[in-house]
């Protein structure tokens, strides 16, 4: 597999250690320029390529709104995002639309997130150039454009299947998605509940493209990233004169997924007052632009996802029950990735294959190690566990070594009681016991699985079920 030379990203802000701290969560994904003022910014952005601007909005002399307005004029095709703890909802819509920002992030950040918006950011980049591509395509053979568009619609449909979801033949995860294939082709409001990194955004994408809509937008808000008064502008939009800044008519995100379907992520973090309006678009069909006198009709299917217990908000008041209703046309819960390890080797064999190092694995006790984490950030922790060490692992197999601290620890093999098993229910203490066993048989016959086998009465078959659903995936024969 061809890998992609990473994208350049420009960080600017005035406070050193910041500065610092940003470009070492970024620099392992992107090559970072920094700057410590938006003026050296300028000199930077005239002497390097740069894809991505990040920039602070306080800063002595020019302010992060006035240089991406200023970035914007002279390299519009490069992707804006802004940083800071200012907060006013209006100042926010203003430098939105005067600076074309894509992205406005509030200050204090997470390392994760900011990565993961960063990314976003890079893939906007290269999409933008493949759409400049494609138009100008479209002028000469718009016929060749049509087939082409029709080939890369199927490649996102089948990149957004169920099979996406890894998981083993005994997975808990199996009855998940045969409800959710089930009532895909039904127009059900869905809500999908559970906590974050466990693949709720998979889930609905799975379901819209099973669905009749699969066509049609598939269109993503995180309702808990932004302020009511922004949050109302993105998803219903706004008309030009609406507020300071609207120099313009912005579509928001329910007329873009018009005929398709539309993802609120974090529902549950929105504000009654909020949730009010949302109530009346999800009941009207329609929506109201901000600064409009016209309400505009749309046709979505609404799929919404929380890592919040709804039903308690909903009985304590903090969230509206009329809304609760509309939205869990039914529900489903997404398993954390601690109660269902049988599907960490296939998980890990998965990424092992998309790699551009395909072809390298885990030894026993690295599978062991990943087996009885207890992955406090579920899948999404994974995943970022193994590219780690894919990145910093010489040879084809990796050992436990190579994992962070809090997952290496895991490799040696712990007691199936104890106080690293107080809270444990008894499933997981019998197969942490039988990991031991299993595991100790492999190191005293060598890896040779068939005297493993005999030792302890099982079939080679049983054993290697067993060993892929307690994780030893991996031991060496």
């Amino acid at each position: 597999m061809k890998v992609r030379a990473p994208l350049t990203v420009l960080v600017v802000d005035d406070e050193q250690r910041s500065l610092e701290t940003l470009r070492r969560t970024l620099e392992e994904d992107f090559t970072v320029f920094t700057s410590i003022s938006a003026e050296e910014g300028e000199i930077v952005m005239g002497r390097e390529f740069v894809h991505i601007v990040l920039c602070d909005q306080r800063m002595p002399g020019m302010q992060g709104v006035e240089f991406l307005c200023r970035v914007r004029s002279q390299w519009p095709d490069t992707v804006r995002l802004i940083l800071s703890g200012y907060t006013d909802a209006e100042d926010i819509i203003a430098g939105i639309n005067q600076a074309g920002i894509w992205q406005y992030l509030l200050k204090p950040w997470h390392p994760e997130q900011l990565l993961l918006t960063l990314k976003s950011a890079a893939e906007l980049w290269r999409l933008q150039q493949e759409n400049q591509r494609l138009s100008l395509e479209l002028r000469d053979s718009p016929e060749q454009l049509a087939k082409q568009v029709s080939a890369r619609r199927g490649q996102v449909r089948a990149r957004s299947g169920f099979e996406r979801l890894v998981r083993a033949a005994d997975s808990p995860l199996n009855g998940i998605c045969e409800l959710a294939q089930r009532i895909a082709g039904h127009e059900l409001s869905v809500l999908v509940t559970g906590e974050s990194g466990t693949g709720k955004e998979l889930l609905a994408r799975a379901i819209h493209y099973a669905s009749e809509r699969a066509a049609r937008p598939f269109v993503v808000e995180n309702c808990g990233a932004m302020p009511d008064t922004l949050l109302e502008a993105e998803l219903f939009g706004h008309k030009k004169g609406a507020f300071t800044g609207a120099h313009e008519d912005r579509i928001g995100l329910f007329q873009q997924a018009d005929g398709g379907t539309l993802f609120l992520d974090e529902i549950g973090d929105t504000s009654p007052a909020f949730q009010v309006k949302l109530l009346r678009a999800i009941q009207e069909g329609e929506v109201r632009p901000v600064g409009s006198p016209r309400s505009v009709p749309v046709d979505v299917r609404i799929i919404a996802a929380t890592n919040r217990n709804l039903e308690a908000d909903v009985a304590s008041g903090r969230f509206r029950q009329d809304l609760y209703y509309r939205i869990a046309g039914i529900t489903l819960h997404m398993p954390p990735l601690r109660d269902r390890p049988q599907d960490i080797p296939l998980i890990v064999a998965a990424m092992f294959k998309e790699s551009a190092l395909a072809g390298r694995r885990f030894s026993g006790a690295a599978m062991q190690a990943l087996s009885v984490h207890r992955w406090p950030g579920n899948v999404r922790e994974l995943q970022n566990e193994i590219l780690r060490a894919l990145a910093l692992a010489d040879g084809d197999v990796l050992d436990a070594g190579v994992f962070s601290p809090r997952v290496g620890q895991a490799a040696t093999a712990r007691p199936a009681t104890g106080p690293d098993m107080e809270g444990a229910t008894l499933k997981e203490r019998l197969d942490r016991l039988e990991a031991e066993l299993i595991a100790d048989a492999l190191k005293r016959h060598k890896g040779n699985k068939t005297r493993v086998a005999e030792e302890l009465g099982l079939t080679r078959v049983g054993l290697r079920m067993k060993l892929s659903r307690l994780g030893l995936v991996g031991a060496e024969e």
